[in-house]
């Protein structure tokens, strides 16, 4: 689907459905409150008492939205109540059934911050770190108090489901939305999912975990079927989405554009039945992601409840279905009782009375406290950071240290006030910038991006301004100006489009010339040089990274990104962060690499409704199995640039007196271990509890994340004990065969480390005899065979 004609589109299939025509009147006639009136009752006898009150036309409509407004297209018969949300639900006046609204936004509500006929007041929301740097935080209660501050923005400004979050796999560092996305590991990832779910519906409003399931790319996403054998569906892209629906319960799931083994998502009865209800015992609503889908009536069958924001034509078809006998109406009921049960736990049923005025400022704090918390400290040598010596001057290089990026494009934006750049929160925090160098940086953006076309939607994504070339004649005068270089490399992707291998996953030759340059010339001078990647992705930075003398990852860092860097170089904040996610040497060591993004079946683009492109036909081989991320370089002795869980500190912790609770496996046993900070200033370590299981009947990867913990900050020589427990759940594979999760026999090693690659601390139990910990339903079996990548 291409960007520059969205408009058109979106107009062209505004759901123009007519309102329900009954007058409201008394129902019983004697003035009592009707069953589903009495809040008193639960959810279920509620919705449950309004269902026979409802024509099969008003059944229908509550499955189907009410369409979508663009900027810039508005349709007036879509009256919405939040300018710039996603989309609505169909209400029935007669009822008091409400439509309820809802809004984008992994890394902040979306919606319009100006206001036809109002110049008076602004709407904007904050922009908060994107989810790969809360996942950096390993941090729960962090990123639960992000989600709390989120939650309340929702529901101030009378939204009520945030389509948040999501937590796809990164499968690939090229996918184009793994900035909205947490990790390469399902329990890390499940875990700030659950977090941020808690922490968004404590607030009274709802969530929509998405994209459900295996929607790992954006190229021909609407078009794309996804191959996968069933152990790597349940181990690495459903894992995440189990733990976050048995812990957190959200209100809802999001099903996926993408086809699973032949199926589309939003029609796939194993995932959306089978595996979701059946086997997790999910008990909210199922919505599709935006347009998705290509046959309403399976899509209803298959247990995907409300069709969003919805079409004329979805409601046509469900409605001569239901009519001509091709539908049951039980079908009907059995999905509408789900939507019910949604609205009626609304801030806008419980007429909420919402102010358009959160604290944005107190929420700017929360998502600078999260930024720093999130950033990781990937190299520092001879402890050039932090900077705490603010008498010198600071020579900023790089057009993303004027310009910083806060977070990725298209739904996943915010539109927030401000966002503080590198430079300015260098300044809040009282450093002094090269001004010459700050004055030919600035005046070359502007004059750049006086030259650009605005975007036509918040979906395009321009191509980014060229880096600045300096001269190794301009850089020596910096050189003699400052007392060391801070060099931004910047990056962004988005919806539509994956992002490239040259270029982009590899810096362009400007940018090496540039870290080259600046380096020799700084270095020549026994001054220190800074890099500070300000990106929502992996890139490449094993052949540069040993030219400088520190590497900061500041990831996409929302809207206060640029104060909490200066939180982080002064030293103020100890950085904590730990990757999410590896970063390779090359792109060609990425298992996926070998088959991302797929093949396209077809040299024909499908175009949709208004003839809008929709891309070509395709198919992607999940042949690398469970492999993925660490658990491919880690079994297979491939050397990352960086580790899964890797992180610096400006102190140092020991790990000592790991013991376990038991050397036999029980129900559970407890790994109990103390941490000690061995260095010179405060700060808190992330510890991570990986498993080695014995040989067995399936292969397994040579270690799997099965817990962390962070400690508090510690104080110089101040030591934690922290405790780890492992389920059986944690030591179980999916045995496709048997359809059910199990334990081998024999040794487990239990490794306590500060990385994947690093481990500190090493014990033993035995389990004696085989465990089958849980028997699931026979469900998203491939219909080809796939011939693995590696055994």
């Amino acid at each position: 689907m291409k960007p520059l004609f969205l408009s058109v589109f979106f107009l062209s299939i505004a759901f123009l459905g007519c309102q329900d025509q009954q007058q409201s009147t008394d129902l019983n006639g004697n003035g009592t409150i009707e069953v589903y009136e009495d809040t008193s009752r639960s959810l279920s006898n509620r919705a449950a008492d309004i269902l026979p009150r409802l024509s099969l036309e008003q059944k229908v409509h509550l499955l189907v939205g009410r369409g979508m407004n663009m900027p810039g297209s508005e349709s007036p018969e879509i009256k919405e109540k939040v300018p710039g949300a996603a989309g609505s639900t169909y209400p029935l006046d007669s009822l008091g059934i409400p439509s309820l609204t809802l809004a984008d936004g992994p890394a902040g509500l979306r919606i319009q911050p100006h206001r036809k006929g109002d110049s008076t007041n602004t709407y904007y929301a904050t922009a908060f770190p994107i989810a790969s740097m809360t996942a950096s935080s390993w941090d729960t209660s962090l990123v639960k108090r992000v989600g709390k501050a989120m939650g309340n923005e929702v529901k101030e400004y009378g939204v009520d489901i945030l389509l948040a979050p999501a937590q796809n796999i990164h499968r690939n560092p090229l996918g184009g939305r793994n900035f909205e996305y947490y990790s390469e590991d399902p329990l890390l990832a499940g875990e700030m999912s659950a977090a941020m779910v808690n922490g968004v519906e404590s607030t009274g409003v709802g969530t929509s975990i998405k994209h459900f399931a295996a929607n790992n790319q954006e190229t021909n996403r609407m078009l794309i079927n996804t191959i996968a054998g069933e152990r790597a569906l349940r181990e690495i892209y459903l894992r995440g989405f189990k733990r976050s629906v048995q812990q957190a319960q959200p209100w809802t799931v999001m099903s996926a554009y993408n086809q699973i083994n032949g199926t589309p998502a939003s029609q796939n009865t194993d995932l959306l039945t089978t595996i979701l209800r059946e086997d997790w015992g999910f008990n909210g609503l199922v919505m599709t992601d935006w347009f998705a889908g290509q046959d309403p009536v399976a899509q209803m069958r298959a247990g995907n409840d409300l069709l969003m924001p919805g079409t004329p034509d979805q409601y046509s078809k469900i409605l001569e279905a239901v009519k001509s006998g091709g539908l049951d109406e039980s079908v009907i009921d059995r999905n509408v009782q789900r939507v019910l049960e949604t609205i009626l736990k609304s801030p806008t049923l419980q007429g909420y009375d919402y102010r358009d005025n959160p604290d944005l400022e107190a929420h700017a704090e929360v998502a600078r406290q999260a930024a720093a918390d999130g950033m990781v400290l990937l190299e520092n040598r001879q402890n050039t950071l932090p900077v705490s010596d603010q008498s010198g001057t600071i020579a900023a290089f790089g057009n993303t240290s004027y310009d910083f990026i806060s977070g990725g494009t298209g739904s996943g934006d915010v539109n927030e006030a401000y966002t503080v750049s590198l430079v300015k929160g260098l300044e809040n925090a009282g450093y002094t910038l090269d001004a010459s160098l700050q004055e030919k940086y600035e005046q070359y953006l502007k004059e750049e991006k006086a030259d650009r076309p605005e975007p036509e939607s918040f979906f395009d994504q321009p191509e980014p301004i060229p880096e600045l070339e300096l001269s190794k004649s301009e850089i020596e005068v910096q050189v003699a100006n400052s007392d060391i270089a801070f060099i931004t490399i910047g990056r962004n992707s988005g919806e539509f489009a994956d992002r490239k291998i040259e270029d982009d996953f590899y810096l362009t030759d400007t940018e090496q010339q540039l870290i080259e340059d600046v380096s020799s010339a700084y270095h020549n001078t026994g001054k220190k040089v800074v890099v500070i990647l300000n990106i929502g992705n992996v890139i490449e930075t094993a052949s540069w990274r040993d030219k400088v003398d520190g590497v900061l990852l500041a990831w996409q860092g929302g809207q206060e990104a640029g104060n909490a860097v200066a939180d982080v170089i002064s030293g103020r904040v100890n950085p904590s962060g730990k990757l999410p996610t590896t970063f390779t040497v090359e792109y060609e060591d990425v298992p996926s690499s070998k088959n991302f993004p797929g093949k396209e079946l077809s040299d024909k683009e499908v175009t949709g409704p208004g003839g809008i492109p929709l891309g070509t036909p395709s198919e992607v081989v999940y042949e690398e199995g469970i492999y993925v991320g660490y658990r491919y370089f880690n079994t297979f002795d491939v050397q990352p640039a960086y580790a899964f869980g890797y992180g610096l500190s400006y102190t140092s912790f020991s790990y000592d007196d790991l013991s376990l609770s038991n050397n036999e496996f029980q129900d559970e046993i407890t790994a109990s271990v103390t941490v000690t900070n061995t260095g010179d200033v405060a700060g808190k370590e992330v510890v991570q509890l990986y498993l080695t299981a014995p040989e067995g009947s399936l292969d397994k990867p040579a270690l799997e994340l099965k817990g962390f913990s962070k400690t508090k900050k510690l104080q110089p020589g101040e030591s934690q004990a922290l405790e780890l427990v492992l389920k059986p759940s944690d030591l179980a594979s999916y045995d496709p065969d048997k359809s059910a999760w199990v334990a081998d026999a024999g040794t487990y090693q239990v490794k306590i480390g500060a990385s994947s690659a690093d481990i500190k601390q090493t014990a033993e139990f035995n389990v004696a005899e085989p465990l089958t910990v849980e028997q699931t339903s026979n469900a998203l079996t491939p219909n080809r065979e796939i011939t693995p990548l590696f055994k």
